[in-house]
């Protein structure tokens, strides 16, 4: 296919494209400044590309707002730093992507499959006062060993598999612009990497984080009502103000951790609980 220029494309019309492709990834996509839903009365470039099945496509770098992506196999292709504003990926085969450094914000991506994939530093805010990230994450895109350091989550992601995640340095606290809380009870976080997390005043209510890392953790006035907390590492952690009542603490380390006014009501496994004594304000934290 040559390149070349048209005055109207939208999202539908590269889906077809890229569906009409026969046993290779044959690419047309839309770039531009000022990109807009339909396109009209504007030159656009196109870029062609093609994969065989199996191998890195490379999409870095590129503005692929508002496209209609989904169904589409991205397994391991580079993503890193485009711009997906509003483009729709559910469905989508992300797995082993890359997407450190991409604007996700207000991206669709029900049912589809993110294991693996690297979000370093991307964007998945939903800014509108009444958005959240339910029904981007309701529906089990699998986040199981994907990458997030540093990554932003304004909005919900309630029930997600994160096993194994990396968020260091993430920032999960809610929006200010909205003043919604984060919903992240029944998430899946079991050895997952949160190091120097920010989750401030985050609902984690009945969340699996066994064996974490939660070392340096900014978690004031977090909720961890009924959380499983076996075996994480607290360490030197901001639990200020946290409600960890009915939660599962069995061999958790909390040395260098703050405590002051934690609440700690009907937590399971104090008597295991490593370093509470050590802990900062820990004569002050039971409630």
């Amino acid at each position: 296919m040559r390149r070349g220029t048209f005055r109207a494309l939208n999202g539908a019309a590269v889906r077809a494209f890229l569906l009409a492709a026969t046993g290779t990834l044959e690419f047309a996509l839309a770039f531009g400044p000022a990109f807009a839903a339909d396109m009209s009365a504007r030159d656009v470039s196109l870029l062609v590309f093609r994969a065989a099945p199996g191998s890195h496509p490379s999409l870095n770098h590129r503005d692929l707002t508002r496209l209609d992506l989904s169904g589409l196999d991205f397994k391991q292709a580079d993503l890193s730093q485009s711009n997906l504003f509003g483009a729709d990926l559910s469905g989508a085969n992300l797995s082993g992507s890359d997407l450190s450094g991409a604007i996700l914000d207000r991206v669709t991506l029900v049912g589809a499959k993110l294991d693996g994939a690297r979000l370093d530093n991307a964007s998945l805010m939903r800014p509108s006062s009444f958005s959240t990230l339910a029904p981007l994450l309701a529906e089990a895109p699998s986040l199981k060993g994907a990458s997030m350091r540093g990554a932003r989550f304004f909005g919900t992601f309630a029930g997600s598999n994160l096993a194994g995640a990396d968020l260091t340095d993430s920032h999960c606290a809610p929006t200010y612009t909205t003043g919604f809380i984060e919903h992240i009870w029944r998430t899946d976080f079991t050895s997952a990497n949160l190091v120097g997390a920010i989750l401030t005043r985050a609902d984690m209510g009945r969340a699996q984080l066994s064996f974490a890392r939660l070392q340096g953790a900014d978690m004031r006035d977090v909720i961890l009502r009924g959380a499983d907390l076996s075996g994480a590492d607290l360490t030197n952690a901001d639990l200020s103000g946290a409600d960890l009542t009915d939660a599962d603490l069995t061999d958790a380390d909390v040395r260098g951790a703050n405590l002051s006014g934690t609440k700690l009501r009907n937590a399971k496994g104090l008597d295991r609980l490593r370093g509470l004594a050590l802990a900062k304000n820990s004569d002050k934290s039971v409630r």
